[in-house]
């Protein structure tokens, strides 16, 4: 009777055993390393997408993601297809051309260098980038509510775009927007009308006629295999990590080219729908994409799930903005002490950044001083990695 009940004991703790191996298992393919599983669905592991081509919209909270890409690449040893010789851009507002990146015919004659990475300013043009990237690339972009979007680029570049220099303010342009917008001045005036569309190669000055739209949509959705919504920037995050089979800290960030409170300036119910109206190819290409995230992230992960890996994805944030940065929180441009963290101020904004902590040992630094850098600063440290037989970038405002 008692070798029955041992015997019944020593089997007890066996299976309790196997049940807390199987919790264990469970948790840890969940986890970064592992087996996602949702709804019947899984998503195997395996190693983390390195061709990358990310079309950089303006005033989206690209420049965030661009600082990931960088980081990501630096950290990875990849080559970035960067702007030729002095250039911060890739040809912008023109159509892209496989020329303007540096290094893209290194190979010999006849024979375009591949790049991992892609993700500096563009105005699409696919059969020019494929030149130069390879055909395993995962293309993604970014939109954002293109009223936000626009009122960002009037005060952004309010002394560059001549539909925005003579007006006093963005409601007094909506109310009479072909008073100052010349459609002979395109390449001028693309921050002015459907900017987003433009980036994307198109014609922002089209007709936005059904099938001209549904048509448009349609080759963006055949072209890239997701588009990130910048007012749910840490979901996107979220999808994004998911798709490239990242970690946790890869996708972590500081926002950065954000403006001060001060000078985001709210608009009427009335001149957010005339900027709708204005902007009505922008709209309709937000409008799709933002259903598309929300069907993407539900069918994927659910409402709970992406609720927790949001919470995830802030907290460790938090935590790398309390380790890295003086009081944990971005400065005024007057406020910033180190000359490489200044980011480039541009019309009326006040482009907010960093100051790192200054009891950092030498590799916290470092790790903090790339997720704080600007996009300029950082690109042109890329560019003399990759290229130190070349001239170094010139960044002018920083030598001013």
């Amino acid at each position: 009777m008692l070798s029955t009940l041992g015997g019944t004991q020593r089997s007890f703790r066996v299976i309790l055993a196997l049940l807390g191996l199987t919790v264990l298992l469970v948790g840890f393919l969940s986890s970064d390393a592992g087996l996602f599983t949702h709804q019947g669905q899984s998503w195997a592991a395996g190693p983390p997408v390195t061709n990358l081509m990310f079309l950089k919209t303006h005033k989206t909270a690209s420049s965030t993601v661009l600082n990931i890409l960088f980081r990501f690449a630096e950290r990875h040893n990849l080559s970035v297809a960067l702007p030729a010789g002095g250039r911060f851009h890739l040809g912008y507002p023109w159509l892209f051309l496989a020329r303007y990146v540096e290094g893209s015919k290194q190979d010999g004659p006849g024979h375009q260098r591949r790049f991992n990475v892609m993700c500096n300013h563009l105005r699409f043009n696919p059969s020019e980038v494929q030149k130069v990237m390879p055909n395993d690339t995962f293309y993604f972009s970014i939109l954002r509510n293109p009223v936000a979007q626009l009122e960002s680029s009037f005060i952004y570049y309010k002394h560059e775009v001549p539909a925005f220099k003579k007006v006093r303010d963005l409601d007094t342009f909506l109310a009479s927007p072909w008073t100052y917008y010349n459609k002979s001045l395109s390449l001028m005036n693309v921050h002015a009308k459907n900017n987003m569309w433009f980036d994307f190669g198109f014609d922002n000055n089209a007709a936005a006629t059904e099938g001209y739209v549904r048509a448009r949509l349609a080759e963006v959705e055949r072209r890239f295999q997701l588009v990130l919504i910048a007012e749910h920037f840490d979901e996107s995050m979220v999808l994004l990590r998911r798709a490239l089979r990242w970690r946790l800290d890869d996708v972590a960030y500081f926002r950065l080219n954000a403006r001060s409170a001060g000078t985001v300036t709210g608009l009427s119910p009335e001149a957010q729908e005339r900027a709708r109206r204005w902007c009505a190819l922008d709209w309709r290409l937000y409008q799709h994409f933002n259903r598309t995230f929300w069907a993407r992230a539900h069918a994927q992960l659910g409402p709970r799930r992406l609720r927790r890996e949001v919470a995830q994805l802030r907290a460790r944030r938090r935590e790398l903005a309390d380790l890295c940065l003086q009081d944990g929180a971005p400065k005024n441009k007057s406020q910033i002490t180190d000359w490489q963290l200044q980011p480039y101020q541009s019309g009326q904004a006040n482009i907010l950044g960093y100051n790192l902590r200054p009891e950092l040992d030498n590799e916290t630094r470092r790790m903090c001083g790339r997720m704080a850098v600007p996009e300029i600063q950082y690109m042109a440290r890329l560019y003399s990695l990759q290229f130190p037989e070349k001239p170094p970038k010139k960044i002018d405002f920083l030598e001013g």
